[in-house]
């Protein structure tokens, strides 16, 4: 199980190699907020996502034998991506299975990277799981999982050194900590990384409507499934369950789930870039959405929101600045 002491030592791993994002703030958006708003970057960091956090992690702590023989990832695009591009690093063969309608853009950039891009329909239900199975075996690779594997929460709690480290140099010792949830990799690491460096620091898992499968797990006290795997414009969040070694951590540390609209995604992308000057995906920019239209289900006079990746399509994020019309 992942522990604050692997969080520390992939902290160390990813120095020199990861970059530490800043705290960005907009008077406009606080006043939209109705507190202090804090917002997290890490559509800043390398491959456009925190993704390439865990990637490093679990790359570098791999013995050298079984790194030559390559790696193997299923992802919408995000871990893809950073799993590609620490692999490419490290000198590592990558196979990626991604979905075909993941957004193309991702689809090329893995590719760009290096990486061997396996497609399935999961729109038809085939089962990325089974076909990683395959690959892994015929070929003799290590399969890196998106979020339900130590390295990789141990990549992505850095996130949360980081802000506790931030937060403490702003005066925020006490507020929420909103983090856009999939299966509850970055949620889990920042929830651990928080509760031993920022204790008056509480994670909320933030998701898209009809996809909220961890806040009705929170709820319900046992993991509860979503009824499809696709279907949102937020596609790096949607995931069909939380994790087996992520949930625990979840229901342990972490506050409600907050549930957003699609429409409320594409307003906080088309403000993120208007007062922040940044590009977020719509799966990213959910607990801005949350930081920003959920104001009566946050506790605190202020708030952090993690802006978890911007690998977003031309198209989608012009559909997101019609909003500031």
């Amino acid at each position: 199980m992942t522990s604050i002491a692997m969080i520390e030592a992939a902290a160390a791993r990813l120095k020199g190699h990861a970059r530490k994002t800043p705290l960005l703030s907009s008077p406009f958006l606080d006043e939209i907020a109705g507190r202090r708003l804090l917002v997290k970057p890490e559509c800043l960091q390398h491959t456009g996502s925190f993704k390439f956090r865990g990637g490093w992690a679990a790359l570098s702590a791999m013995e050298e034998e079984a790194r030559k023989r390559g790696v193997i990832a299923y992802s919408s695009g995000n871990h893809a991506q950073g799993v590609a591009a620490a692999a490419k690093a490290h000198g590592a063969p990558a196979v990626i299975i991604m979905p075909a309608d993941a957004p193309q853009l991702k689809i090329d950039n893995t590719r760009a990277l290096g990486a061997e891009v396996v497609l399935y329909d999961r729109v038809g239900g085939e089962s990325r799981e089974e076909i990683g199975t395959h690959y892994a075996q015929t070929r003799s690779l290590t399969l890196i999982k998106p979020y339900d594997e130590p390295q990789v929460i141990a990549g992505q709690g850095t996130v949360g050194l980081e802000i506790a480290e931030q937060a403490a140099a702003e005066g925020v010792t006490s507020g929420d900590v909103l983090v856009c949830c999939g299966g509850g990799g970055l949620t889990g690491g920042v929830a651990l990384a928080l509760e031993a460096r920022a204790p008056g620091l509480r994670v909320r898992p933030a998701e898209p409507e009809g996809f909220d499968d961890v806040a009705r797990s929170l709820a319900s006290g046992q993991i509860e499934s979503n009824p499809a795997t696709s279907g949102s414009i937020c596609d790096a969040i949607l995931t069909p369950a939380p994790g087996e070694i992520t949930f625990p951590i979840l229901s342990r540390l972490c506050g409600p789930g907050i549930i957003i609209t699609e429409d409320e995604a594409l307003q906080a992308m088309a403000l993120a870039f208007l007062r922040l000057k940044i590009v977020v995906e719509p799966g990213g920019a959910a607990a801005l959405a949350a930081a920003l239209f959920h104001g009566d289900e946050i506790e605190g006079d202020a708030v952090i929101a993690v802006a978890t990746g911007g690998n977003v399509d031309p198209a989608m994020f012009s559909r997101a600045l019609d909003k500031l019309a």
